[in-house]
């Protein structure tokens, strides 16, 4: 068992109908991962695959709401002017929710109603390096990992009550 757990809590969610996926200590800027998993909360699986993709092709931006300083404004931004293109993190994104889609499917899960219901990411380790630098002094050179974590639950059909 992983010394690790997710940020939601095993009561909030039913066990048949949802899944998760995780990547941890991924390198990728948690500032920007935060920014994408903000904005994919709630959406539909494909539509959020679709919307990395267009991330990665520079032809949609990420709103920033928190992280914005020298941000400079987007095209076609909702609620935000500040935006993005964060390729490498929206890939390592992908990554994991193509693992809660392999995830759904082994469950017997139908991925055309799967509907992302948590999204999160945060600091991970920080790997310590420090660069020698002139009078025998050294700069630090520090990078943040990040935590990333997915969870999709299935929708019930139109003609069912919830």
């Amino acid at each position: 068992m992983p010394k690790w757990g997710y940020s939601i809590t095993e009561e909030e969610l039913d066990p048949e109908k949802t899944v998760k996926a995780s990547g941890r200590e991924v390198r990728v800027s948690h500032k920007s991962a935060r920014e994408i998993c903000k904005t994919i909360k709630g959406m539909m699986l494909s539509q959020a695959k679709q919307y990395l993709r267009d991330i990665m092709a520079k032809k949609r931006a990420v709103p920033f709401t928190r992280f914005k300083k020298k941000a400079g404004h987007r095209h076609g931004l909702e609620k935000a002017y500040a935006g993005r293109y964060p390729v490498k993190a929206s890939e390592q994104i992908l990554k994991v929710i193509e693992g809660a889609e392999a995830n759904a499917e082994y469950k017997g899960l139908d991925t055309e109603r799967l509907r992302i219901i948590h999204a999160s990411a945060y600091p991970g380790m920080k790997i310590k390096r420090y660069t020698p630098r002139a009078q025998g002094r050294t700069t630090p050179n520090f990078e943040t990992l990040c935590h990333i974590e997915i969870v999709l639950e299935e929708r019930p059909e139109t003609g069912e009550e919830a």
